[in-house]
């Protein structure tokens, strides 16, 4: 079922629409260097077999994964022959070009200058980490996006009625609300979806009119439970914990406890989350709630007594704690500021009057001379200084003032 055509090329339609300069370079043959970046099953691969159809170009399609350098200096030497032979430009379709390291990316930079080679990538993995910079800066970088719902009952659809890339041969009987469970199924993967639709036409029994009807349980019968997306050492990973982090931040139980239970379902481990939550804890809360640290830590410890998955419940009820106390990471920015000082102005000596005197020669040098015992002034309190005298008078704690009971 892929797309046969730019115009079938469904859910992309900001990248490939009429008159959008990607299209444009396509159908005129002017295509430049390009990394196509995306989720899986958004369309990465579709659109390289859609540059193969509409170009001039010679296409030779590459994956990073099966291949290594030899095989790329063969692939390149030929497209150098090509280029001298007949003027024909190559375009190198590189599948998961993020599996590639630096060195071996930067063999491509030679031969995408002298225009031997038009090179399109695909990643599933940020290209600004995961792509080396020279690379980076000579392509254009097009980002898919994960394909709606609307767009995978679109593709669905259109495979129930295709008689001859798709299932159009079988009767299936289908209602738009079990389509859109399978769509959500697809999870924003059009592979995913396209897979699931099949398996359930093979795998439900016909009625006695021969007959396949796909109602919910049906569906049910047939499908295995959604794996979400969530790679834990990629970028969604990193995606998801900020959510989360800015959820707690922004006092959103809401929004908290949905991140938290993505994480979960997809596979992240209870103890980073908890790690996270102490973490939080003195960053974001600090002193306006003291007792946020003690229950983050309490959350911590259930997570490795308990463990999953009764200790989601630890996590709900810690999470829920720290996104409704209140805020305040004056403690985190005068630890900044105090870093920066200590980084900035070197060792400075610490004053005469803090420094013990265990010993005469130290005495007779002035260790200790001037200092004010606290618990032997009014109020127990002294207004001495702390600092070093190139740092006096400076203001790291700063706390918000406390607001009324």
């Amino acid at each position: 079922m892929r797309p046969a055509s730019l115009d079938e090329l469904v859910g992309q339609d900001e990248v490939i629409g009429q008159g959008r300069a990607l299209r444009l370079a396509i159908e005129q043959d002017t295509l430049t260097s390009v990394i196509l970046w995306g989720p899986p099953g958004s369309g990465k691969t579709s659109l390289a077999h859609l540059i193969a159809r509409h170009t001039k170009a010679h296409f030779v399609k590459f994956s990073a994964v099966t291949s290594g350098l030899p095989d790329l200096r063969k692939v390149i030497q030929a497209a150098e022959q090509r280029r001298i032979v007949s003027g024909r430009r190559t375009i190198l379709f590189v599948d998961e070009i993020h599996r590639f390291n630096k060195g071996q990316q930067d063999a491509f930079l030679p031969h995408v200058e002298t225009g031997a080679i038009t090179l399109v990538g695909a990643t599933t993995e940020n290209p600004s980490f995961e792509i080396v910079s020279p690379l980076l800066s000579r392509s254009l970088v097009v980002v898919l996006r994960s394909l709606g719902e609307p767009a995978l009952m679109k593709i669905l659809a259109n495979a129930l009625a295709d008689t001859e890339r798709g299932l159009g041969p079988y009767p299936v009987d289908i209602k738009e609300d079990e389509l859109r469970q399978l769509a959500v199924f697809g999870n924003g993967d059009a592979r995913v979806a396209l897979n699931a639709l099949e398996f359930a036409v093979l795998h439900t029994p016909p009625a006695k009119d021969g007959r396949v009807r796909l109602d919910g349980a049906a569906l049910a019968a047939a499908l295995q439970k959604k794996s979400l997306r969530y790679d834990k050492g990629g970028e969604e990973h990193y995606n998801l914990i900020s959510a989360f982090i800015k959820s707690l931040r922004d006092s959103d139980p809401n929004g908290a406890l949905y991140w938290m239970a993505r994480m979960l379902e997809g596979g992240e481990s209870p103890r980073f989350i908890a790690r996270r939550m102490v973490i939080f804890a003195s960053e974001d809360i600090g002193n306006a709630q003291p007792l946020a640290l003690l229950v983050a830590d309490a959350v911590s410890r259930a997570v490795e007594f308990v463990g999953l998955p009764e200790c989601s419940l630890n996590l709900a009820q810690g999470v829920t704690y720290l996104a409704t106390s209140p805020k305040d990471n004056a403690s985190y920015q005068g630890l900044i500021e105090a870093t920066n000082d200590a980084q900035q102005h070197g060792n400075l000596p610490v004053p005469l009057h803090l420094r013990n005197a265990p010993t005469s020669l130290m005495r007779g040098l002035g260790y200790g001379k001037g200092y004010r015992y606290v618990h032997e002034e009014p109020e127990a309190r002294t207004e001495q200084t702390h600092l070093p005298d190139e740092l006096a008078g400076k203001k790291y704690y700063r706390p918000k003032p406390s607001e009324p009971s």
